[in-house]
């Protein structure tokens, strides 16, 4: 369910872009990632960290885009997003007990405690690779393609490569899972 709740808003603002433009797409996403962070209160009487630094970037650079009439504002909220995103899993290689990464992944592992902290070190650095290229990635369409590519591509191709990405890791996470012992 919160998976679904959080895709809201990407849905929404693809079907008001397709729509009513640019504008009307940002105002949109604008609502409903708040929309979002509300249910998400009421859901669990707590605030996710990224979903309302997403909602906070969103707020701010939308608010630009419209008062300036200027898209390029939002363009470049999931390029902060995602670079933010490194700066955090790179920090946390040396802050606290464990990298982000294996915080995250770790609990759902069938044998917690297998990997090594080098393929936990390891994990964490390609996800930080993963966003700063991702990133720059988002620039690149941004900057030197058309609008309604740029849209194309952060709801579907930032979408895909990241359900890519994290499905090659989930499998390199799984190959590296010592062999179980033979009685």
């Amino acid at each position: 369910m919160q998976n679904l709740l959080n895709f809201l808003p990407l849905l929404g603002f693809w079907l008001a872009y397709k729509f009513g433009g640019i504008y009307v797409a940002t105002s949109v996403l604008m609502g409903l990632m708040v929309l979002v962070v509300l249910i998400d209160w009421l859901l669990n009487r707590q605030l996710s960290p990224l979903l309302t630094l997403s909602t906070v970037l969103v707020l701010v650079l939308g608010t630009a885009t419209l008062i300036l009439h200027d898209a390029r504002f939002l363009k470049l909220k999931p390029t902060i997003f995602l670079w933010l995103l490194a700066l955090v899993f790179l920090a946390s290689q040396w802050i606290g007990k464990s990298s982000f990464t294996q915080r995250l992944l770790e609990p759902a592992m069938p044998a917690p405690g297998a990997l090594s902290a080098r393929d936990w070190q390891l994990a964490n650095l390609t996800w930080v690779a993963f966003y700063v290229l991702l990133g720059g990635a988002n620039l690149y369409v941004a900057f030197h393609a058309s609008e309604s590519t740029w849209v194309n591509f952060k709801v579907y191709g930032m979408t895909a490569a990241t359900m890519v990405f994290a499905a090659g890791h989930g499998l390199w996470l799984a190959s590296r899972r010592p062999a179980p012992r033979q009685a």
